[in-house]
């Protein structure tokens, strides 16, 4: 198992928040990849945890041939962009974006006076040329939700054989999930294969085994089915 905490990283940032960067993976990042930050699994790429300062953000940026997975861990943002906008994406919803071919641009905005915690995450898709697209999900408490990845017949998520989903265990809960799987601790503090670990955790390890030692949120990205 490899373990790796949000503190080992250093905070950097732009415009409206800042942000440790998890996953850089070699692929996008090439040289400006930092050293300790981790390589991505499939075609999952990049991991960033964020906070917006009060009524911070983004600016508006364009994105093309990724998608574009954005995971409320407290507060809400604004969403304006080329998809959707208009829409709010508040504490516990997951926003993700297909940009495709087509491509889009967006701005996430906090609208309140107190700082907000996002995690973005990015994946190239397995196909380019792909018109653009928007999906929002509300992971349940107590359940599993996949909210990215999956067969190209299905309509629920945009297809992929990058798998991710968000757990939401409570107390006492187990997680497990076959194969080698990373995951990402936002919230909360279990044991991972009788190891304990608290949230801003990222782990990649074969055959997962994780007990809630509290309410917690997990983000799991695989690439098995």
């Amino acid at each position: 198992m490899k373990l790796l905490h949000y503190d080992q990283l250093p905070q950097g940032g732009f415009a409206g928040l800042k942000e440790r960067r998890i996953v850089t993976d070699s692929r996008a990042f090439g040289s400006s990849k930092h050293p300790l930050a981790a390589e991505g699994i499939g075609n999952f790429i990049y991991l960033a945890d964020a906070q917006f300062l009060p009524h911070g953000e983004t600016g508006m940026h364009p994105h093309h041939e990724i998608d574009v997975i954005s995971v409320m861990v407290e507060g809400r943002v604004s969403h304006q962009g080329s998809l959707e906008h208009g829409k709010g994406l508040e504490s516990g919803y997951v926003q993700v974006q297909r940009a495709g071919a087509e491509g889009f641009s967006h701005n996430e905005v906090n609208p309140d006076d107190a700082e907000n915690r996002m995690i973005q995450l990015w994946v190239m898709p397995d196909k380019r040329g792909e018109a653009a697209g928007y999906k929002v999900y509300q992971p349940s408490e107590g359940g599993v939700t996949r909210i990215y990845g999956g067969k190209e017949a299905q309509k629920d998520t945009f297809y992929s054989e990058t798998l991710i989903d968000i757990a939401v265990p409570t107390k006492g809960q187990i997680i497990e999930q076959e194969g080698e799987v990373m995951v990402y601790l936002t919230k909360g503090e279990g044991i991972v294969n009788d190891s304990r670990i608290t949230a801003g955790s990222l782990i990649r390890t074969s055959n997962l085994h994780f007990q809630a030692v509290a309410s917690s949120q997990l983000i799991l990205i695989y690439t098995h089915q």
